[in-house]
């Protein structure tokens, strides 16, 4: 991506990554973008598209598939349409045929404008013709965008489709109790059990509330017990 092009901070998550996903039920899809993203060509796909509610990890997932494809010296990019959808595609999306891995997240954001349809229509198009490799990521499937190129909603399923479900509580608890210890940190189940039933149970939030609460701890020398947590969160309500 040349400088300027794109005059947003487009970095990827440093803990966005497979090793930090909690697979769950979602073996096979983790193991389909990790051999994706590692390598083009015989017996890994071209293209995978990735839909589920906000907040189930699809994020996660196209971000990781970027750091892992960055290990192995491949060029990449991770767009997410949402922050994009007002820019002209055409300069958004120019010379990105040319990497080897391409993940464009929230295409619902954008499949409803007809302009941004027909530069995703030649953009699959082009992709394809040089053998790149293609992530999608939407709330919807293909056929559930109603982008207006019906061309578009076949080329979009040219791929595997994979529906990721929203974690349950179980989920949630082991993938926080996860994050927490690849921080240092311990998360007892009473705590997780606290989080869940007193606060917004969106995996991302939850995430980004511990690691707040992770730096609330090292900053005071406490530990995540319920009373730190009542007690930091009550300080800061702002930030809820």
């Amino acid at each position: 991506m040349r400088a300027g092009q794109l005059p947003l901070d487009l970095r990827l998550r440093d803990a966005s990554r497979f090793e930090t996903f909690h697979a769950g039920s979602h073996g096979l899809l983790v193991a389909t973008l990790r051999n994706m993203a590692r390598a083009s060509g015989p017996g890994n796909e071209q293209q995978v598209f990735l839909h589920g509610a906000e907040g189930c990890g699809k994020t996660h997932l196209l971000q990781a598939a970027c750091h892992e494809a960055s290990l192995r010296d491949r060029s990449c990019a991770y767009l997410p349409l949402a922050e994009l959808a007002d820019r002209d595609p055409a300069r958004v999306l120019e010379d990105m045929s040319r990497l080897d891995l391409l993940a464009l997240d929230d295409l619902q954001a954008v499949a409803g404008e007809l302009h941004w349809a027909r530069a995703l229509f030649d953009l699959v198009n082009r992709v394809r013709e040089r053998d790149g490799q293609l992530l999608f990521a939407a709330r919807s499937t293909p056929d559930g965008l109603a982008c207006g190129l019906p061309d578009l909603v076949s080329r979009l399923g040219w791929g595997p489709v994979f529906r990721i479900d929203q974690p349950g509580d179980l989920e949630l608890k082991a993938i926080l109790r996860k994050r927490a210890g690849l921080r240092g940190l311990e998360l007892g189940d009473a705590v997780a059990e606290y989080l869940l039933r007193h606060e917004c149970r969106d995996l991302e939030f939850l995430l980004a509330l511990l690691d707040r609460l992770d730096l609330a701890a090292l900053a005071e020398q406490r530990r995540l017990t319920i009373p730190f947590i009542r007690a930091h969160l009550r300080a800061r309500p702002a930030e809820r």
